[in-house]
């Protein structure tokens, strides 16, 4: 099994409306469209070779692209989710030598773009630019793969997570190379591993913001996860709408504790237990024992467990095990492909 959209951004962009599509009816009736985020692109030093496009604030993406901010001494940032402030920030403040600039006006130096896809504003950006130029169009895997993530750009080179997830995501695209580096995220995770017993209350991982699993279905497996076992329920950040809020209240009434705290997974006490989140293998570096639990679980769901060595609660004696740890940390050797790729066309 591959990607729903292999190929066409436009076919997982319509799929994606419809999904959100409650969202869209609102904005159209307050006589706002939906927002269209403003880019902050800034440059750092003289001639920079690669331009890093960010789209997103999650552990998962810091981890993934976040590492060459600090290996590159001369580096181009756009960002969708930063002010111009908090790029020239990111990219370590000294006035100096950080400049903020018009995304239009990115210079000629560049050889390569590195971003999560084209998928938002300062990826689809990035790309635009490697296509007019010809330079290449390098994408970090930052989570994990399921058939409902968007398609690769064309002629994108990916850097996996593993050969498995490079060829999932590539889904039997000729244009398509890639590299497995590894996962940060999970590198950091596994870098202080507990070895004591971890006997507390298991933990449930929110996930009611995704298109992957209808929000009843997810509803119904924390309900029953809970009643079985008291979890507490921790809501992943994106769960501010207004229907994950009223379900958190209704849960909360019922007498389920809610963590709303912003602590980092290692800290749990107990068990880690979601449907499909990358905190379970997060969970599993650090040591912390780890399942799966989605009752009746659709065919890619269960092909997702079996590619990742996921375990399932009701059926596995041992939780999930470790993820392989690469010889080279990931972030350095992002940076490495990044550079040789970058050099190749300089």
């Amino acid at each position: 099994m591959g990607l729903n959209f292999p190929e066409h951004l436009h076919e997982w962009q319509t799929w994606q409306a419809r999904q959100h599509r409650l969202q869209g009816w609102k904005a159209r009736l307050s006589g706002r469209g939906l927002a269209q985020p403003s880019l902050s692109t800034a440059v750092r030093g003289t001639d920079p070779a690669v331009l890093v496009a960010i789209d997103s604030r999650s552990p998962s993406g810091i981890a993934s692209l976040h590492g060459l901010i600090d290996r590159l001494p001369a580096l181009a940032v756009v960002s969708s989710v930063h002010t111009p402030e908090q790029v020239v920030e990111l990219l370590g403040g000294d006035g100096q030598s950080i400049r903020v600039i018009e995304t239009e006006a990115l210079p000629r130096s560049l050889s390569a773009v590195v971003g999560a896809g084209h998928y938002l504003p300062a990826g689809a950006a990035a790309w635009r630019l490697a296509d007019e130029r010809g330079i290449p169009n390098i994408v970090v895997q930052h989570g994990l793969m399921t058939p409902f993530a968007p398609p690769l750009p064309p002629r994108a080179h990916l850097l996996a997570f593993s050969d498995a997830d490079g060829a999932f995501w590539a889904s039997n695209r000729s244009d398509i190379a890639w590299t497995a580096v590894g996962a940060q995220l999970l590198w950091d995770a596994g870098a202080a591993r507990r070895t004591e017993p971890v006997t507390g209350t298991p933990t449930y991982l929110g996930q009611l913001h995704g298109a992957e699993l209808p929000r009843q279905g997810m509803a119904r497996a924390t309900t029953r996860f809970w009643r079985e076992t008291g979890a507490v329920y921790r809501p992943h950040p994106s769960e501010t709408d207004r229907l994950s809020r009223v379900q958190h209240a209704i849960w909360e009434r019922q007498g389920m504790r809610i963590d709303r705290q912003a602590r980092s997974l290692a800290e749990s006490r107990g068990p880690v237990v979601a449907a499909f989140s990358t905190g379970i293998l997060e969970s599993a570096a650090a040591g912390l024992p780890s399942w799966s639990f989605y009752p009746n679980p659709p065919r890619w769901l269960s092909e997702f467990w079996e590619r990742y060595g996921i375990r399932r609660w009701e059926f596995d004696s041992e939780p999930t095990p470790p993820p392989a740890r690469p010889a080279a940390e990931p972030a350095k050797a992002i940076a490495d492909a990044v550079l040789a790729l970058a050099e190749g066309t300089s």
